[in-house]
């Protein structure tokens, strides 16, 4: 006997799987719903390269990640090769403070986890967000942590290691 769990909605990571499989989940699940057959097997999907996503939120992390909602008075996002961007967020608009903090997810793809993590941290040095508070100077410290590039974390890492500095 065994117990599965089915989670017939996309997780909010889907886009890594997409980055290191080279396949887009949104239109086979579009495809999927429609009765459609989808054009892949699970033999053809490859796992290559390594990807790495950050969530960009309105929040301060030096201060108990306290909300900051606000208005975005200017955005810069980075971009090139094996750099993705998923927001809906541009100069003007307004983060409410009563909904899910989340502004954007930033996400870069290389061949191996060095050349990723030095890709993101390129990445979220150019990424600019004015108006609010962002983690983006937690994902700078993470990316550049001597724990994190070991690959020596577990899920008290934040809270037990990096705000502890």
């Amino acid at each position: 006997f065994y117990f599965m769990e089915v989670n017939t909605r996309i997780q909010v990571e889907h886009p890594v799987s997409e980055l290191v499989t080279r396949t887009d989940l949104i239109r086979a699940q579009i495809m999927a719903a429609a009765g459609e057959k989808l054009p892949f097997t699970q033999e053809d999907v490859e796992v290559r390269g390594h990807a790495i996503e950050v969530r960009i939120n309105a929040e301060d992390a030096e201060n108990g990640f306290r909300p900051s909602p606000g208005k975005i008075t200017d955005l810069f996002v980075p971009g090139g090769p094996g750099v993705r961007w998923d927001s809906h967020i541009k100069p003007g608009y307004v983060v409410p403070p009563n909904y899910d903090s989340m502004v954007a997810k930033l996400l870069v793809f290389a061949d191996d986890r060095p050349k990723a993590i030095a890709r993101m941290r390129r990445a979220l040095g150019e990424l600019k967000i004015e108006g609010i508070k962002t983690t983006i100077p937690l994902h700078q410290r993470i990316m550049n942590d001597a724990q994190f590039i070991k690959g020596d974390v577990d899920t008290g890492y934040i809270e037990n290691v990096l705000l502890a500095k």
